[in-house]
């Protein structure tokens, strides 16, 4: 079948390390979050997906095999799309091309920040990017506030300091009120300050 439509539990994976890399993912629904283990058994999380985000497109660029694992992080329905389905779908179905071109330009603009985000900026203002991306603000289709559960280890990994300074800016942020914990992690619009103060 050249496309598909199926659902993961929270924790499932959706495609391992080393997996052949044969099809493009649309998550539809959910959250997924994409990793890389090195060779010593070392975890990083490289990205947390949400709805309307495209995963596993290094198959259309002749990568044969997956660089790194993605798993749900939530229940979620992902579109699977066959490499030469995929194809065949950007060369007819102009939405959908232009969607994922859109997708893939963004795409390159947030790395290019990441990058500019760990050379420059503090483990603070790192985390409080962090936190409103994963909050998706900005993004017109989906409000920003709660997010899936995410852990101050993933959290520390994603910023690139240790988990006991993201504890202890985690506290400062709710102390601030810039962030509040009802029913999961609330990210206040405010905590923009932290990322815009120089």
């Amino acid at each position: 079948m050249a496309r598909k439509i199926k659902g993961f539990k929270r924790g499932e994976i959706v495609y391992a390390q080393g997996d052949l890399a044969k099809s493009v993912m649309y998550l539809q629904e959910g959250g997924v979050q994409l990793s890389v283990v090195n060779q010593a058994g070392k975890e990083a999380v490289v990205a947390i997906l949400g709805p309307g985000d495209f995963f596993g497109e290094g198959c259309l660029a002749g990568q044969s095999v997956r660089m790194g694992s993605a798993t749900a992080i939530t229940p979620s329905t992902v579109l699977i799309i066959e490499k030469n389905e995929m194809f065949k779908v950007l060369h007819q179905q102009h939405t959908l091309s232009d969607r994922f071109i859109s997708f893939m330009l963004a795409r390159n603009i947030r790395i290019e920040e990441d990058l500019i985000d760990q050379l420059f900026n503090s483990s603070e203002r790192r985390l409080a990017r962090t936190l409103l991306l994963l909050a998706r603000y900005g993004k017109e289709d989906k409000p920003h506030g709660l997010l899936p559960k995410i852990s101050q280890e993933m959290l520390a990994e994603m910023v690139g300091t240790t988990r006991s300074r993201v504890n202890f800016f985690m506290n400062k942020f709710r102390k601030l009120g810039f962030i509040r914990y009802n029913g999961g992690l609330q990210i206040n619009t405010s905590l923009l300050s932290v990322v815009l103060h120089d």
